[in-house]
């Protein structure tokens, strides 16, 4: 096995058990795995890294001497891989858990690929399977593909890590709201399970419909709320994520959400043309994959964001949840408080003169902030690196919060609606078009959706500049009005 700074103390004694003597000796910190009960539980968890940074040792060092006693004691480099090639993964076991998911896409029967899991089960580590999604993007299976084996691998992952303690953060924190959300969710697909299993009972589904459609309405209802869970997570921890290259997980569970949407859409309309039977098998499936993303939640992105982000983005996170909202829960607490409040964001460079200098006329910032938040449109402007800059404030009709600036443009998008994004973003760099044009209608609303390459004086792309107008009003003018009318 190779020793990288992933690579547990728990995997290291149970492949080299004489390690457990040298480590002892290595550094007093390390003393305390003589414990039986500190060694099934710290060993298990703590990584080389965290093992370093608990003893103040250098990483390089402690991994170093490590593969030197393996070698002194078997005769056998284990050799050990830096940070840069490992990208903190041990890669033979991410080797192992990628192959067993493409045997998996193969057809292998599910008995052998569980025997053959369970070799891993006992330290598998969160950062780990989201590795593997993501390199099996990397590598070319498409995300529709890792998505389409997604509720085939989170029950086979589920029950590895069933045992790892659920991650535990201040009241407030975005973990915290995030967790106290899926509670109350799985509350609500029990319920929703339950109404359309007596919809499914034996007999005519028909018999029982009339006095169980209103039930599974109003259960389909509540769950239409956890939308704004998915959207949290899409514009708030996502960017963050990527900001570390990690964007496979980001990408299957944004699919997935879609797919949760779209089977909502459909249960609810089976509902309304008393469709009782597809109405109930909708809302099964339903249950179930809100049920199974939770469990990659807590078990896979939650832990694996929490190793990954620093405190200062997790109070970014924080700041911006307000513009989206929360699902089931009103009482969010302060986090931090307010007498752990870090430095606010840095404020906007600060003006010469207190104008700026336009094309035609001048303005200060403040006017040119309060002249775009009252736009009768949302307004969203990509540079021309594909990076989000900026967003209008004021009644949105697409929900925005700060985590998406400095965003790639093509991660602000569902996965089925990327091609289109791009399509339209290579014509105006490429020069071919300069407008493209979009209406749709929404809750009952008309929409106008327009994108405008824009270019400077000398015709180069810079960027894309989006706007969103509810026209519904306005198509409904008639006749003509020259007067005022309030």
């Amino acid at each position: 096995m190779n020793i990288t700074p992933k690579t547990t103390v728990h995997t290291l004694l149970k492949e080299y058990p004489f390690l457990l003597d040298f480590l002892a000796g290595y550094n007093p910190e390390f003393g305390k795995l003589t414990n039986p009960v500190l060694r099934r539980t710290m060993g298990r968890m703590a990584t080389l890294e965290k093992a370093a940074a608990l003893a103040d040792v250098p990483l390089n060092q402690l991994m170093t001497d490590v593969a030197a006693e393996v070698e002194r004691r078997t005769g056998a480099n284990p050799g050990v891989a830096d940070n840069a090639a490992s990208g903190g993964i041990d890669p033979e076991r991410l080797e192992a858990l990628k192959q067993i998911i493409k045997d998996l896409h193969a057809g292998h029967p599910m008995t052998e690929l569980t025997q053959r899991f369970g070799e891993l089960i006992e330290d598998v580590e969160a950062s780990e399977i989201a590795a593997m999604e993501q390199q099996l993007i990397v590598e070319g299976m498409p995300e529709s593909e890792v998505k389409r084996l997604c509720d085939v691998h989170v029950q086979v992952f589920s029950g590895a890590l069933e045992d790892h303690e659920k991650v535990k953060t201040p009241a407030g924190h975005p973990i915290d709201t995030f967790q106290r959300e899926n509670e109350a969710v799985l509350q609500i697909t029990n319920s929703l399970r339950k109404v359309a299993g007596a919809v499914r009972a034996p007999g005519d589904p028909m018999s029982a419909w009339p006095t169980l459609k209103t039930p599974l309405t109003k259960t389909l209802e509540r769950l239409r709320e956890f939308e704004i869970h998915y959207v949290r997570k899409e514009n708030q921890l996502f960017p963050y994520l990527e900001n570390h290259d990690v964007e496979g997980p980001s990408k299957v569970m944004w699919a997935l959400h879609d797919d949760v949407r779209a089977a909502l859409k459909d249960a609810l309309r089976y509902a309304a043309d008393d469709n009782a039977e597809q109405a109930a098998l909708s809302s099964e499936w339903l249950a179930q994959t809100v049920d199974d993303m939770v469990t990659k939640e807590e078990k896979i992105l939650f832990p694996m964001a929490m190793e990954m982000l620093s405190t200062d983005e997790w109070v970014a996170i924080r700041e911006g949840e307000g513009d989206v909202g929360y699902a089931y829960i009103a009482d969010v607490a302060q986090w931090p408080s307010r007498t752990e409040q870090a430095q606010p964001a840095q404020a906007a460079a600060a003006v010469s003169g207190g104008l700026l200098g336009l094309t035609t006329g001048a303005l200060t910032l403040e006017q040119i902030n309060l002249m775009l938040s009252t736009l009768p449109f949302d307004l969203s402007f990509v540079d021309e690196n594909d990076e989000v800059r900026y967003y209008s404030e004021g009644e949105r009709v697409f929900p925005r919060s700060p985590g998406v600036i400095g965003r790639k443009v093509q991660n602000c998008h569902p996965p089925r609606s990327l091609d289109k994004v791009q399509e339209i973003i290579d014509a105006y760099r490429a020069g071919a078009k300069n407008t493209a044009d979009f209406w749709i209608q929404a809750h009952g609303r008309f929409l106008h959706i327009r994108y405008y390459a824009v270019r400077d004086a000398s015709g180069a792309y810079r960027g894309t500049l989006e706007s969103v107008q509810d026209v519904t009003a306005i198509r409904a003018l008639e006749g003509e009005r020259r007067l005022v009318d309030w």
